[in-house]
């Protein structure tokens, strides 16, 4: 039986990238990018966690990853992507606010880069099918 084949591109969310370790890596694009949401989701991580081994593991992760990639910055492209997210969402009957905005701003960007969007998270992107490719890992 043939391997499947894989998409050339890709953008990762955050969650793939933090279970980087568990994903299998022929499930994910030949050329991988990220947002620079995720990145700043990242940043944050340290900063959530009073333990400090779970800190220092967090912070090893981020550095990892700003090694590693060159996040697609969030920019006017990204920003007018987002209000047609936000309209889609709304238009489910999801509440595009509060803990979901930071997946939309990533799903955002993944729709202005015309790049289909790997998570291990699909529930968070629920109402975007239309707009963009989802693909859940």
């Amino acid at each position: 039986m043939p391997e499947p084949i894989r998409p050339s591109r890709g953008l990762l969310d955050t969650s793939v990238l933090i279970d980087i370790g568990k994903v299998d890596p022929t499930r994910l694009p030949v050329e991988v990018a990220i947002s620079a949401i995720t990145l700043a989701e990242l940043a944050a991580g340290p900063h959530a966690t009073q333990d400090p081994h779970e800190r220092a593991r967090r912070q090893e992760h981020l550095q990892r990853a700003e090694a590693v990639f060159h996040p697609v910055p969030f920019g006017v492209t990204c920003a007018r992507a987002y209000g047609r997210v936000f309209s889609a969402v709304t238009a489910s009957g999801r509440k595009p606010r509060g803990v979901r905005a930071v997946d939309l701003l990533i799903a955002a960007t993944a729709l202005a880069e015309e790049l289909p969007l790997y998570t291990r998270n699909i529930g968070d992107f629920v109402g975007l099918e239309h707009l963009l490719d989802i693909i859940d890992i």
